[in-house]
């Protein structure tokens, strides 16, 4: 995330929508929902958390019986970092964080979404973490400052990180109402764009631009220390 000071105040957040305005109809039934995130530059920004939670009348479309329960996520520790350093996961599910490093580490987390305290351990050493709570998860290591790792806790099975060329998709998405939101730990809270809301209605893809103004933090250096503990 940005330290303050590295973003002005008034730097936006402006969400832009490609192939449709806001309030218009996405002609979707079992729909996919393309997602892209660029810079103000135009450029890419991947590892971006994407998500479109379903109001009332939105159903779930999928060709396979619902899991009892969101299956269990893993954020594993290598090289003195927390890999994914991003990961998304619906409310409800568990997370492994399994020690595949060569040296022990102290995994804990002081976030009102969850707080957790995994002591020093190599390996396999505790049982996953259940998330119930939607929110912004910081994760962080006793023993080395520079390891930061972020859970986003979502309330819906619609959701996904965007890759290399800031793309991410969303499929399955039932006919009705949805409200589309994003997420990085690039940029400051208060400069994220606010949620925006769409109606799915038939069986066509469609494709959704988030721009990102401003001065975003660099790509996550482990070596750079916990810059954003306080902040979350």
């Amino acid at each position: 995330m940005v330290p303050d000071g590295r973003i002005s105040p008034a730097s936006a957040v402006r969400l832009t929508v490609c192939a449709l305005a806001l309030g218009a109809t996405l002609r979707c039934g079992a729909a996919t929902l393309t997602l892209h995130v660029v810079d103000d530059r135009g450029q890419p920004v991947q590892q971006v958390a994407v998500y479109a939670v379903a109001n009332e009348r939105a159903p779930i479309v999928s060709d396979t019986e619902p899991a009892a329960e969101p299956p269990t996520a893993v954020m594993d520790q290598a090289n003195n970092a927390f890999a994914p350093h991003v990961l998304i996961v619906q409310t409800g599910s568990a997370v492994l964080f399994p020690n595949n490093d060569s040296v022990s580490h102290h995994v804990y987390s002081f976030s009102q979404a969850k707080t957790f305290e995994l002591g020093l351990y190599k390996g396999v050493a505790y049982p996953p973490v259940r998330f119930d709570t939607p929110g912004v998860v910081v994760v962080g290591c006793n023993i080395h400052d520079g390891m930061l790792g972020y859970i986003v806790v979502v309330d819906t099975p619609h959701f996904a990180l965007t890759d290399g060329s800031g793309t991410a998709q969303l499929d399955g998405l039932g006919e009705g109402d949805y409200t589309v939101e994003i997420w990085t730990p690039r940029a400051r809270p208060n400069s994220l764009p606010p949620a925006r809301s769409i109606t799915v209605s038939s069986s066509e893809t469609a494709a959704v631009t988030f721009e990102l103004e401003g001065k975003l933090l660099p790509n996550h250096d482990r070596n750079g220390g916990g810059l954003s503990w306080e902040r979350y």
